[in-house]
């Protein structure tokens, strides 16, 4: 089974590799962001499957195909499970919520072995995800609520310093130099928090605008940020991350 995986997440796609590894399916190709899966379509025959993230580094995979006339049947990787699990699986073999769970990933390999690609085909119309997507982010999240003993405290994104991984654990700090456990993983809340506000600076942080208090050059070409009451840990924006960084505080 020929396989390429796409997303902009290398940590990501590695794992999904390993996972499909572990299946008996070696991808022929990991592609990180659209210019890279265009070129990479022009001159390579198509795969027979895709495991295709919405959101990549330079825009959304959806414009893949305003570029190639992709021939694979599809396996979205998707965090937009509140309001588009209906249309995925309607345009698609299958979809997988991140993070990805292996069992999952298994029905999804064994869901597509058994559809005929002629009946897929007919089926899928990107236009309409497409635009169901790009609806529906206009509806950015603007609270969480986070257990605090027996009560629930709703945070709302304005007073919100960033969210960090921890443990396993995803959190939410606020400005009055508080942190909450929430159940949103940091994949998960990238699709819901609006990208003129909030940046994912690594693996470990998305951070809010209108609270970094300084920027400064460090080591390796990466830049350190200083927000205006979390001091937890250093807070380093990835070097892969630094020029999509630059362009957003911009």
């Amino acid at each position: 089974m020929n396989v390429v995986i796409i997303k902009d997440e290398k940590p990501a796609a590695r794992r999904l590799n390993r996972m499909l590894n572990d299946l008996g399916i070696n991808p022929i190709a990991m592609l990180h962001s659209v210019e890279e899966a265009v070129n990479w379509f022009h001159n390579n025959e198509h795969p027979e499957l895709l495991f295709l993230d919405i959101q990549l580094s330079d825009g959304l995979s959806f414009e893949i195909f305003d570029e190639v006339e992709v021939t694979s049947a599809i396996i979205f990787t998707t965090a937009y499970d509140e309001y588009a699990l209906k249309a995925f699986k309607l345009n698609s073999v299958d979809y997988l919520l991140k993070p990805i769970d292996v069992d999952e990933l298994e029905n999804a390999v064994n869901q597509f072995k058994k559809i005929q690609p002629a009946t897929l085909k007919t089926g899928i119309d990107l236009e309409q995800l497409k635009s169901m997507v790009l609806t529906s982010q206009t509806n950015y999240k603007k609270r969480f609520t986070a257990k605090v003993g027996q009560h629930l405290k709703m945070i709302s994104v304005e007073i919100t310093e960033c969210f960090y991984s921890e443990n396993k654990a995803t959190l939410i700090h606020t400005t009055d130099n508080r942190s909450y456990l929430i159940e949103d993983t940091l994949d998960t809340l990238e699709s819901l928090l609006n990208p003129e506000l909030f940046f994912r600076v690594n693996r470990g942080f998305i951070v809010n605008i209108n609270q970094i208090k300084d920027i400064i050059a460090y080591t390796n070409s990466r830049l350190k940020i200083s927000l205006n009451t979390f001091s937890e840990t250093e807070i380093i924006v990835s070097r892969e991350r630094v020029k999509d960084f630059k362009s957003w505080i911009e």
